[in-house]
């Protein structure tokens, strides 16, 4: 398959702190990868890196083979590669159909389905995520867990080959998860290769075969997701010296 991703010493200072400090990975192309990791640990801030939203104070990020270090978010979304928020954003007073249609829009989106027609691709990924008897409502009436398929959705509309899912299951009710969890499981099993964070665990770690784990800025451990939920530094991260999950 090869590799779709090669992070490299990657570093990243706000002032004093090191939020990301030498981080090392790749993933395999049509993977499916977890991070985890307390609160503070720089999950977010290595998603920004990598797609673009800040600029490394040292590293580098290839995607695909090309280096796409430093580049701008709409460049490595137009290179094949898309992600969603934490914090939901969308047009809130455009219907669901026109969110994923800017999506569509885009010059990746544009080649993949300007010959089939933008409205009908649109209409087309609001069916995939589970959507499209909502195409014609506003997300501001929606509830979380349809926003969360809406983020999706459109970052789906820019027919991506990697798709960057930072805390995908935050704020969902125990049905919208398992909803989530199906459409994630679905686009890996179309050859989409995902890499999500969360703190969510359960859901996480029972989805993903393989995860690496940070804390502090630091990658402090990789493996099977049992492993790494008993390995002895991340337990200590998480829960302090002598805890365990449940």
């Amino acid at each position: 398959m090869g590799l779709i991703l090669e992070v490299n010493n990657l570093t990243k200072k706000f002032g004093g702190l090191t939020a990301v400090n030498d981080v090392n990975f790749e993933v395999e192309r049509g993977e499916m990868l977890g991070l985890i990791g307390p609160n503070g640990a720089g999950k977010t801030t290595l998603f920004h890196l990598i797609s673009g939203f800040e600029k490394p104070n040292s590293g580098s990020v290839f995607f695909d083979g090309v280096d796409i270090t430093g580049k701008k978010p709409y460049q490595i979304v137009n290179q094949g590669m898309a992600r969603t928020f934490q914090l939901v954003k969308s047009f809130r007073y455009l219907s669901l159909l026109d969110n994923i249609a800017v999506a569509c829009l885009s010059p990746r989106g544009k080649e993949a389905f300007g010959s089939t027609g933008i409205d009908e691709a649109a209409s087309s990924i609001l069916s995939s995520v589970g959507l499209v008897d909502k195409a014609r409502l506003p997300p501001v009436i929606l509830p979380h867990g349809d926003l969360r398929k809406l983020e999706i959705g459109k970052a789906l509309g820019t027919n991506p080959e990697m798709l960057l899912l930072d805390e995908p299951f935050s704020g969902l009710a125990h049905e919208e998860k398992e909803g989530i969890t199906k459409l994630i499981k679905r686009l890996s099993d179309e050859g989409v290769t995902i890499f999500l964070t969360g703190h969510v665990l359960r859901e996480l770690m029972t989805l993903v075969p393989r995860v690496i784990a940070m804390h502090q800025g630091r990658l402090i451990a990789e493996g099977p997701p049992e492993e790494v939920a008993n390995n002895k530094i991340v337990l200590e991260a998480y829960l302090g010296r002598g805890g365990r999950f449940a």
